[in-house]
């Protein structure tokens, strides 16, 4: 279930997209001479250069364009606060927001782990008609919310607040596909052991049809 988990979230292609701009805008920082401008310049150049072969290799352009949009941001509020830690501070803020909708999701009985596969599966909300299936995607979304969300917010608060710009590229690299597919096959586990033996998978949902 792991590797059809990962395919239909396609996490390696969307972590490494995150993660090539900032690894970009790190070395180049500690290449030039602390150089801001050049870091940000090329980071952008690099997101660019990622966003034009998404957009033409068929990907999604909600994705390609908020990739894109993510690095401009922390590129601006870099060069505007003149802190070369500032280039991340949005990624910091993006993860400590998606831990809270993740968290906020599952309490009200909508896992987005769940909608998004759902979403994927073109099973709209019928996924939430089967008990069996709400309640393993409720699991294994918690996965997500302290397995990902809050680990990265941790460490990238951290670092950021030390202003270690190396040390926030490395965590940028370690905690991007290596993190989201330790994060998928956990949560792949999750989702198998809650669901009963008997049960046919992401792709069926037993939804009981009600008598006349």
């Amino acid at each position: 279930m792991s590797d059809s988990l990962a395919d239909l979230l396609g996490g390696r292609r969307g972590a490494l997209d995150a993660t090539v701009p900032p690894v970009v805008f790190g070395l180049v920082w500690l290449l030039a001479n602390h150089s801001i401008g050049w870091a940000a310049g090329a980071a952008c150049a690099v997101a660019l250069v990622i966003a034009v072969w998404r957009g033409c290799t068929g990907g999604k352009a909600t994705a390609v364009l908020g990739s894109l949009a993510a690095v401009a941001a922390g590129a601006l509020v870099a060069l505007y606060t003149g802190r070369a830690q500032d280039f991340f501070l949005i990624r910091l803020l993006s993860n400590v927001g998606s831990g809270l909708a993740w968290a906020v999701s599952i309490l009200i009985r909508w896992p987005l782990l769940g909608v998004v596969v759902g979403t994927v599966l073109g099973q709209k909300a019928r996924w939430r008609r089967d008990p069996d299936l709400l309640r393993a995607y409720g699991r294994a979304s918690w996965v997500w919310v302290f397995g990902q969300y809050t680990l990265r917010s941790v460490v990238f608060a951290l670092l950021w607040w030390s202003g270690s710009i190396w040390w926030l590229t490395v965590a940028q690299i370690a905690l991007s596909w290596p993190l989201v597919a330790l994060v998928l096959a956990a949560s792949a586990i999750v989702l198998r052991r809650t669901l009963p033996a008997d049960h046919p998978g992401l792709r069926h949902p037993r939804v009981e049809v009600p008598a006349d």
